[in-house]
């Protein structure tokens, strides 16, 4: 008898090892050999909440005529097991609205969002706000990949061109009194929302963007209230007037 073949008949020794919870195990369902001189057997799990899991003993032996040896206990899942989701950090697990008072998110230190004040205006192009920027002290400035990302951001949501309430608009934002426009390179393509009534009150909306509180509306005439004809005093009939 071989090495292995000696491992793989020691069925009672895997599982005499899991003496200490042979209760919730199951049918022996294989051995396989993992190396010179060292076999995994498998049994099934009938542990609750463990279905698809399967308890793993490896055993070894440096000869035929050596004892078996029990070198580790396992619980291991299978294919159709249920396990935890892979685990997210916990930064990349945030989401916007997820701070509350009090909860701080510094940016990484690599964050392509944020250039230093005093490199912002690095570029091509003459970019005449970034140098206001750098007057009113600030260290970090956004960068050309920022402003882009919040633009693309902007434009694909909820006051983008592309929402059922802008689609129904008589008018866009970039015709209504209530728009204020911004400044810099997302002024040609943003403002801001400053009527009270609006869905996006105080809210980045893009110039294209609409909604039914434009103020350029007005009511239509089959919406408009109908005057009432003049009262006519009535000296022909009688009325019926019950005496107390």
């Amino acid at each position: 008898m071989s090495v292995q073949e000696l491992l793989t008949s020691a069925t009672a020794t895997a599982r005499a090892a899991l003496a200490d919870v042979e209760d919730v195990v199951g049918d022996h369902l294989r051995a396989e050999v993992d190396a010179d001189g060292l076999v995994s057997h498998y049994f099934a799990s009938t542990q609750p909440g463990y279905q698809g899991w399967t308890w793993v003993v490896s055993l070894s032996a440096v000869a035929a005529d050596a004892p078996v040896t029990v070198n580790d206990v396992v619980l291991l899942p299978g294919s159709d097991a249920i396990v935890a989701p892979a685990w997210t950090p916990y930064r990349d697990r945030i989401r916007p609205g997820d701070l509350g008072p009090g909860d701080v998110l510094p940016p990484d230190e690599d964050d392509l969002r944020l250039v230093p004040a005093w490199s912002a205006e690095d570029t091509d192009d003459d970019d005449r706000p970034v140098a206001r920027e750098i007057a009113s002290e600030r260290e970090w400035v956004l960068s050309r990949e920022g402003r882009d990302m919040a633009a693309d951001r902007w434009h694909a949501g909820a006051q983008g061109p592309d929402t059922p309430i802008a689609q129904q608009a008589s008018g866009s934002c970039r015709t209504c009194g209530f728009m204020v426009g911004l400044a810099g390179e997302l002024g040609g393509r943003f403002g801001l929302c400053a009527n009270g009534m609006a869905n996006d009150d105080g809210r980045v909306v893009t110039l294209d963007h609409g909604c039914g509180a434009h103020s350029g509306v007005r009511l239509g005439r089959s919406v408009t209230p109908q005057p009432l004809p003049p009262p006519v005093f009535d000296t022909v009939t009688n009325d019926d007037v019950e005496v107390l």
